[in-house]
């Protein structure tokens, strides 16, 4: 029992002074108290023992009757002591006159806290409390019965009004600083009963009943937050709602009390869903999670609740609480998120990343089944000329309706796929256990798109036709990677177009074997690039003599290990990479920094080298820029540096190729036409042409000697030649006898392994000393 700052601390009682106060008219000796502990002598029963009487003992008028339990004093003392509140009794002026057992055990426990808690037998209580207005004793005060609500103003002015008989009665409730900051008390005075002078004083501590207050005022601010609440009792029938439910579920409190949540089901879960919700709610006693529920207008919604059990002492469920959200914009939200993850936003078709997932799902399951699956990789054909001529608006459709089509074609298992521009693929599972019977299915599936594919668009109001190139590969083997079975696919849509678009082929291991062994190649073409691993050798060009006039500078790759590789494998490739123009440039320099090496010597000086240029190169904007510098750096004298070009670059742009050979022609340099007559070179534009040199190729040489037609062919090159006064060379001559028949024809300059083969740099000098140079 702790000890209310008003009015108690009795640990420092002052006697009660005799007549203190007026005695009521009748008395009844008290001849020892009940509380053993407090005898007369403490004076604590003074007005008792000496004739006061305990007030309500009696009525004033009453017949003595010494022997009724009602009468005597210790009945009486048994009464007040056994009350649990602090009390304490006033007579008519306000003085204490006695206090019961609760009192006395918190003036045990006191310490002594300031005016109000001195308190005493004798004491004059209205005066205590006005003195403790000016002491802070009593930090606030709520009057409840009407008056001043200056604390403990309220108090002093309280207990005189009810002493007066101005007020049948008085309470205040206050927070006082003893013996706890935030201790709150109950104070009430009501008078005497039986026309008896004075008033009872009760004070109870009601700390733990305003806790308790404060906790259900914070629980019914917390109740109607914006989620919505639903209290149900042990059988889930609803006994109360908050606001936010109302404002999400459109129901009304009244409409759903008595009532269970199965008012909101959307009828979308089935009863394992519920039965797996209430074993979770027995065993942790909370189940969270997303439910489709029914509002009343009907609609249908998505929700986040989260459900808990209440539980009493025994741990047995009194209770559940529901709180839910309305998640439709953030599963909206999510939605499209996943969406933009995993679909592709033109077509609505799986993107790369689903595609290469059911790949995976599909693999995996090849571990336990024997079935062979199809994928097939289809590009359109030539989708970017319909787009660039009429504009990617009627490109999307035409990928969306390719799309509606793809679909139209396959099983609803199957999975149609878009990775991007104009590249689908398709993934057939379950085919047959059978590769020739798989083929044979995915053989018929793949016309079955084709001739889907073949049929007219109406995209905008545009009619347009579209075709596919289709790749095709059977996979069985779960140990293969998701990638590698999309590689194959693609490899064999490769072949597809280069067999002639619209159609479609098979992936075999040859194909993925020449396809790695392309890449290993252009890597370690890179790498040869970079550690100098190419050479230039030379074969000698002579004219009728046998007189060397100059060579053609032939590129070798020769690796590490001393081995060579064949141009006609590395050079189709270069030209296909890129790699060309490195590899051109790097032969440019070489080619005149032996022109300015030869210049030294006066075997040498007059020798014109001949080096080839692809298309590629020579289309370059800064290509005469760079033969410019190169001549510059090296300072070589005009007509020492020929440069070879293929018929293949009269194909395009031939305008351009003229203006460019008429700026290099102006820096000195030769021209000659290399392969003449097995190209497309057009006659009108021969003759505009700055050319110094016709070049017969070797197949028309091989069987000259034999072959009338061959010699008809090469007649009528060197006649043009003439006619344009353009010198003519023949490449490829092995024999004497074709040199004669070339002679004889008019051809007076040669290349072949008859005169020599490609040598090395120190090779090919000595043997430009055997043969000599012509005079100068």
């Amino acid at each position: 029992m702790t000890t209310p700052p008003l009015p108690s601390d009795l640990s420092t009682m002052a006697d009660a002074s005799p007549g203190h106060g007026a005695l009521p008219r009748r008395t009844i000796l008290a001849e020892t108290p009940c509380d053993p502990d407090f005898s007369p002598r403490s004076h604590n029963c003074d007005w008792l023992s000496s004739g006061g009487v305990l007030p309500g003992a009696g009525a004033p008028d009453a017949p003595d009757a010494p022997d009724a339990p009602t009468r005597r004093p210790d009945f009486c003392w048994a009464v007040l002591d056994a009350l649990d509140d602090c009390m304490a009794v006033l007579d008519g002026n306000g003085t204490v006159l006695a206090v019961n057992a609760a009192w006395r055990r918190g003036a045990a426990a006191a310490t002594g806290c300031g005016t109000l808690a001195r308190v005493t037998v004798g004491s004059d209580f209205p005066s205590l409390c006005r003195a403790a207005a000016g002491l802070g004793d009593v930090v606030d005060a709520v009057d409840t019965g009407g008056g001043d609500d200056n604390a403990a103003l309220a108090v002093h002015d309280g207990i005189l009004a009810v002493l007066a008989g101005r007020r049948g009665s008085y309470r205040v409730e206050y927070c006082g600083d003893h013996p706890r900051p935030d201790s709150w008390w109950r104070l009430r005075v009501t008078p005497l009963g039986q026309g008896w002078p004075g008033a009872i004083v009760t004070l109870a501590d009601i700390t733990a009943g305003r806790r308790n207050e404060e906790a259900l005022r914070v629980a019914a601010v917390a109740f109607e937050t914006t989620e919505g609440m639903l209290v149900t009792d042990a059988n889930g029938v609803i006994l109360r709602v908050n606001k936010a439910f109302t404002a999400i579920t459109g129901y009304d409190s009244h409409e759903v009390a008595g009532k269970t949540p199965a008012v909101l089901s959307s009828g979308r879960h089935g009863p394992d869903f519920y039965k797996t919700m209430w074993q979770s709610l027995r065993v942790r006693g909370r189940w969270d999670g997303e439910i489709w529920n029914r509002r009343k207008n009907g609609e249908v919604y998505p929700e986040r609740l989260t459900v808990t059990a209440v539980r009493n002492a025994d741990q047995l469920a009194t209770h559940y609480v529901a709180s839910l959200s309305d998640i439709t914009l953030s599963k909206a939200a999510t939605d499209e998120i996943k969406n933009l993850a995993f679909y592709d936003p033109l077509t609505r078709l799986p993107n790369r990343r689903l595609l290469l997932e059911r790949l995976k799902q599909a693999l995996h399951v090849l571990a336990r089944s024997h079935s062979i699956n199809a994928l097939m990789f289809i590009d359109l054909d030539n989708f970017k000329t319909l787009n660039d001529t009429l504009g990617h608006n009627v490109g999307d459709l035409l990928l969306q309706q390719v799309a509606e089509r793809l679909q139209a074609c396959l099983r609803e298992c199957d999975t149609v796929a878009r990775l991007g521009g104009d590249e689908f693929v398709v993934l057939i599972e379950g085919l047959d256990i059978d590769p020739m019977g798989a083929a044979t299915k995915t053989e018929m599936v793949a016309h079955k798109i084709l001739a889907s594919l073949n049929q007219p668009y109406q995209l905008a109001h545009h009619n347009c036709r579209s075709t596919p190139s289709i790749g095709i590969t059977l996979f069985a083997d779960h140990r293969q990677q998701p990638d590698e079975v999309l590689v194959q696919a693609d490899i064999a849509m490769y072949q597809a177009k280069k067999a002639g678009r619209n159609g479609m082929r098979f992936f075999d291991q040859q194909m993925q074997d020449n396809i790695t062994a392309r890449a290993q190649l252009e890597e370690q073409m890179c790498l040869a690039l970079e550690q100098d691993q190419f050479r230039l050798y030379y074969q000698v060009q002579v004219d009728q003599h046998g007189c060397a006039l100059g060579a053609e500078a032939l590129i070798r790759w020769e690796r590490p290990d001393g081995g060579f590789v064949s141009p006609a494998q590395f050079i189709p490739l270069a030209e296909e990479t890129g790699l060309i123009l490195p590899i051109g440039d790097w032969v440019l320099e070489q080619a005149c920094a032996q022109l300015h090496a030869w210049q030294r010597d006066a075997r040498t000086r007059a020798l014109v080298l001949a080096i080839n240029v692809s298309a590629r190169q020579f289309r370059q904007h800064q290509f005469v820029d760079h033969v410019r510098n190169a001549l510059q750096r090296y300072h070589l004298p005009p007509g020492v540096l020929k440069l070879e070009l293929t018929e293949s670059i009269l194909v395009d742009n031939i305008e351009e190729t003229i203006a460019t050979m008429k700026e290099l022609k102006a820096l000195g340099i030769k021209f000659s036409l290399d392969d003449f007559g097995t190209g497309y070179s057009s006659l009108q534009y021969l003759k505009r042409l700055p050319l110094d040199q016709l070049k017969i190729d070797q197949s028309f040489v091989r069987d000259l000697a034999t072959d009338g037609s061959d010699q008809a062919i090469v007649s009528t090159i060197i006649g043009m030649a003439t006619s344009l006064h353009l010198d003519v060379i023949a490449e490829g001559v092995e024999t004497e006898l074709q040199r004669q028949r070339l002679e004889a024809a008019g051809c007076r300059h040669y290349q072949g392994y008859l005169y020599g083969r490609p040598l090395p740099l120190a090779d090919f000098e000595q043997l430009v000393t055997r043969c000599g140079v012509p005079p100068a």
